[in-house]
């Protein structure tokens, strides 16, 4: 993405960081290629730019739901 700034401030982080970029791109063009399959169309006429768009929506829609469980939290009693 152009003028994006990675967010650490060391080599490992920044290292990390590129890396899982790197996964999410091969997820997504896994995800395209397997999509196209299944609709019987070439996976070279899918566009990257617009899977990640929705992609983006339908994560970030989902960004509200709290990962934390949601039963009831067994907190020992104060001595």
């Amino acid at each position: 993405v152009p003028g994006m700034v990675l967010r650490s401030r060391y080599p490992r982080g920044v290292e990390q960081e590129i890396f899982a970029f790197l996964l999410v791109h091969h997820a997504l063009r896994d995800l395209m290629h397997q999509a196209a399959l299944k609709a019987g169309h070439d996976p070279d006429r899918i566009s990257f730019t617009r899977t990640l768009r929705v992609v983006r929506r339908h994560v970030t829609g989902q960004a509200a739901l709290s990962p934390l469980a949601t039963g009831p939290v067994h907190r020992p009693e104060p001595a």
